[in-house]
């Protein structure tokens, strides 16, 4: 019979047993324990940020980069509540963080003790799994339960409420190596008659269409996709999330569709008459008007999560799978169609409105984007959230060497530069590049000292325009240019006068070269579009992080886009 151990060596032979090599960790009163013993332990690196959101969403660019869960922990009160926020950002993407909370003792619980919160109540909806242990004999059962939830069917966020007294009680010393969870079944196989009827339908389609999803990279099926269109000879229109699932340079590629999609991408949607749609919710951003969306076509929805089936959209065809299982079943049946024609049509609304920026009027965001196509061949690209995301979205080109990560479900400002260096640190063999704007640096900024302390070598793209820009936009196209709240360079936000004369323009707060400085990385502003490549050059050949600040045009904006609600043909061009 083995000898009773503390619940605290029990969590940390766990991480051992998953084959967890890195921590997230913050400390606090309730978790020092844990790290007290984990920092006896070979072989596991705790990473320290700066903050706890900051924290989970280095895990999630962890994840991303590695395909296994990336472990939190962080102390009791507002260091839990600082998660919130990257939690929830991980279950609209889903993305498989395992958050261990300390917690005050049992005994105290329901007193209002100092730094006790109830953690689990106030994630209950945004994570698939959420407790608190209060018995130190289940210790083991629930950890090998998180990492289970977190991984499996539709990975996500899993929280784990550690009191202090579980953590020094003892218990059994067993890790179970497998658990069956009541009620928790995710689907592991495809229904082959469902399968069979879209294969069907597509076989009958004249114009038919693929909408690739975000589940497509979370199963892995990006060849499996690939090789399905391939031998069907049909288009393919990806999310943003999506994006990359097939490669830009295919001739079978259209584009993004939604809100900021091509012409040809939302358009192709809209006249199909099967969409195939694989790994995605069919959220608003894609849909625009759910009663327009492609009206005459019969829907085919393949999706692990059975909850996510005709939620928003109706479909025709319900199949419940993971995208891998659905293609390679799929593969076995393809073969050509005649979409000549189809194709041919596509092809002509690019030709009509091709995705492109002016050139005559200085560096646009374009010509930054494929400056880093230029630079960093191969490697990841992590995007906050705005204008410049969309505009590598759109310019970036993906490829099986190059990918690209970002906030999609929740739209998380500040998720970018704290992503990146969790990615880097999940997969330090590869380049990793953040684009991001002035103002969603601004809310992760500090952790800039993480990259510097733990040597992550990341090159940051600071695309400012001194706006909120994306929110500006909108303030330009639908507010009758009444702008405020926006610009990150006046009190209160109100605009900058256009008609002031240089000297009399307001000075941007931080000088972004001189804060990158200060913390020994490298800084470097580009003002011109000759410069563009050169400053790269440099980032990517600089040892540690570097930071590049991008000056544009307040005034560019983000084309084609569809205002929100409105149906996805009316797009402003």
């Amino acid at each position: 019979m083995a000898m009773d151990i503390a619940g605290k060596k029990l969590f940390v032979k766990a991480l051992q047993e998953e084959g967890v090599d890195t921590i997230f960790a913050y400390p606090g009163g309730y978790v020092t324990d844990i790290l007290d013993e984990l920092q006896r332990t070979e072989g596991i690196r705790i990473v320290l940020p700066r903050h706890e959101q900051a924290l989970v969403h280095e895990a999630e660019g962890y994840a991303r980069a590695t395909g296994r869960p990336g472990v939190c922990l962080v102390t009791s009160g507002p260091g839990a509540t600082n998660t919130i926020t990257a939690i929830t950002d991980a279950h609209y993407d889903s993305i498989p963080v395992i958050v261990f909370t300390g917690q005050v003792p049992q005994g105290l619980i329901g007193n209002d003790a100092f730094q006790e919160v109830d953690i689990v109540g106030m994630t209950r909806s945004v994570v698939k799994y959420g407790v608190t242990v209060r018995d130190r004999k289940k210790l083991g059962q629930i950890l090998k339960m998180a990492f289970h939830i977190a991984t499996t069917g539709k990975p996500g966020p899993v929280l784990i409420d550690l009191p202090k007294d579980i953590q020094l009680k003892t218990g059994p010393a067993e890790y179970p190596s497998e658990v069956h969870i009541r009620g928790y079944k995710p689907n592991e196989s495809v229904h082959i008659g469902q399968l069979k009827k879209a294969y069907k339908l597509l076989r009958s389609a004249k114009r038919p269409i693929i909408l690739a999803g975000g589940g497509v990279h979370i199963a892995g099926a990006e060849e499996e996709l690939t090789r399905f269109a391939e031998e069907m000879h049909i288009p393919v229109v990806t999310t943003v999330m999506g994006k990359g699932s097939i490669p830009e340079d295919h001739p079978l590629y259209v584009g993004n569709s939604g809100m900021h999609g091509r012409y040809a991408a939302n358009t192709a949607v809209n006249e199909c008459d099967v969409l195939f749609s694989i790994g995605t919710r069919f959220n608003d951003r894609i849909t625009g008007d759910l009663n327009e969306f492609a009206p005459n076509a019969k829907i085919i929805h393949v999706d692990v999560d059975t909850s996510s089936i005709s939620r928003n959209v109706v479909v025709d065809v319900p199949v419940v799978s993971d995208a891998k299982l659905a293609l390679e079943k799929l593969l076995e049946w393809a073969s050509p169609k005649k979409t000549k024609n189809w194709r041919e049509q596509i092809h002509l609304w690019q030709e009509e409105h091709p995705l492109q920026m002016r050139r005559d009027r200085g560096m646009t965001p374009q010509m930054i984007m494929e400056g880093i196509n230029e630079v960093f061949p191969t490697g990841i690209v992590v995007t906050d959230v705005g204008q410049h995301q969309m505009w590598a979205a759109q310019y970036i080109t993906l490829n099986k060497d190059r990918r690209m990560f970002t906030s999609g479900g929740l739209g998380t400002m500040g998720f970018g530069f704290p992503a990146a260096i969790g990615a880097k640190i999940g997969a330090p063999d590869q380049d990793v590049v953040c684009v991001t704007g002035d103002g969603g640096m601004q809310m992760n900024m500090q952790e800039l000292a993480t990259a510097i302390y733990e040597d992550v070598d990341v090159t940051v793209c600071i695309i400012n325009n001194r706006y909120l820009g994306m929110v500006r936009q909108f303030q330009q196209v639908f507010y009758g240019k009444r702008y405020v709240d926006t610009c990150l360079c006046s009190p209160g936000g109100s605009p900058i006068d256009a008609k002031a004369s240089e000297a009399e323009q307001p000075v941007y707060v931080p000088d972004f070269v001189k804060w990158a400085e200060s913390y020994g990385a490298l800084g470097i502003r580009v003002e011109r579009g000759e410069d563009i490549i050169e400053a790269l050059s440099r980032a990517k050949e600089h040892k540690g992080a570097a930071i590049v600040e991008f000056m544009i045009a307040t005034e560019e904006i983000v084309l084609p886009m569809v205002k929100g609600g409105a149906p996805m043909s009316d797009m402003i061009l």
